[in-house]
């Protein structure tokens, strides 16, 4: 009898366990305003819905969706009747707005560096003090440039740019100043800058020695003149031609021509100029002694 009774203890503490003990009257409230008294028999229990033994010998077949929320959140606390009450219980505004509510992390922030002032950021990095080196060169040169432009002491222009913080105003200063003139017997004396009046004549370029063609060491012809002065049959010379005449002396006279504008195997036509006038003369190759080919500002 002692082992009976405890294989039945046993075996009511296994079906509580389980959850397959019937269990004790209770109320419910159906979704249709009525309440159903009876035990429910959680392993009964299925998709459809759970066996309710409202009297003796007496079951009801109950679907979860004939019960009201409340109950059916109760239910969801029985682990054998969970998975087939959770479909069917309504989630509440809270629920929703906890389940769809995306948590915010803020960003880490970087600390913001202590307020200083210009120079104090610019001297604290190393970035900084190549910038500031860089431009406070940069300032002494241009003194430099400044003080050569305008004929100032180079050592007083360089020596004020020199100055930290204020030196970028020397250049300014000396650059808004007229240049210094000097005395050329000083400049001499000084070895300085010499400052002296230009020489016209000297400012005057150089101007192409003339050419001379003599016969005997040269046959004048046809062959000898388009060779020689080809550029001189254009109408409009260009280059080196442009500013070149041909001084041709014959027996008739000497002629100063500008172009030759005909040319046959044993004479040539000249283009000759007098003032403002010009006249075309012809010249045969016989008689011609010399020609000078020069500048037409040769004297």
């Amino acid at each position: 009898m002692g082992k009976s009774l405890v294989r039945k203890l046993w075996l009511i503490i296994y079906l509580a366990v389980l959850g397959l003990l019937p269990s004790r009257a209770e109320t419910y409230q159906l979704g249709s305003g009525e309440a159903l008294n009876g035990e429910m028999l959680p392993a009964s229990a299925n998709d459809q819905g759970v066996q309710v033994k409202v009297a003796e010998g007496k079951y009801e077949k109950v679907p979860w969706g004939n019960f009201s929320q409340e109950d059916l959140r109760k239910f969801r606390g029985n682990p054998k009747l969970a998975p087939f009450v959770e479909p069917f219980i309504e989630v509440t505004p809270e629920e929703r707005v906890k389940k769809t509510e995306v948590p915010i992390k803020q960003p880490t922030r970087l600390a913001r560096p202590p307020s200083r002032s210009f120079f104090a950021a610019m001297f604290s990095s190393t970035l900084g003090m190549v910038i500031m080196l860089v431009l406070y060169a940069a300032t002494i040169y241009a003194g430099y440039e400044v003080a050569i432009f305008r004929a100032q002491p180079v050592p007083l222009v360089a020596g004020l740019s020199a100055i930290p913080f204020l030196g970028f105003l020397a250049p300014i200063i000396f650059l808004s100043m007229p240049t210094k003139m000097r005395a050329t017997s000083d400049v001499e004396h000084s070895g300085g800058l010499k400052i002296a009046h230009a020489d016209p004549a000297a400012a005057k370029p150089a101007l192409p020695p003339p050419t001379v063609f003599q016969r005997g060491q040269f046959t004048f012809n046809r062959r000898f003149f388009e060779t020689k002065f080809a550029g001189f049959f254009a109408a409009v010379r260009r280059d080196a031609d442009k500013d070149m005449v041909l001084i041709v002396k014959a027996s008739r006279g000497e002629y100063r021509a500008d172009r030759i504008t005909r040319i046959a195997a044993n004479d040539m036509h000249l283009q000759v100029s007098h003032g403002e006038a010009s006249q075309e003369v012809m010249v045969p190759f016989t008689e011609i002694k010399e020609i000078i080919l020069k500048h037409k500002d040769a004297a």
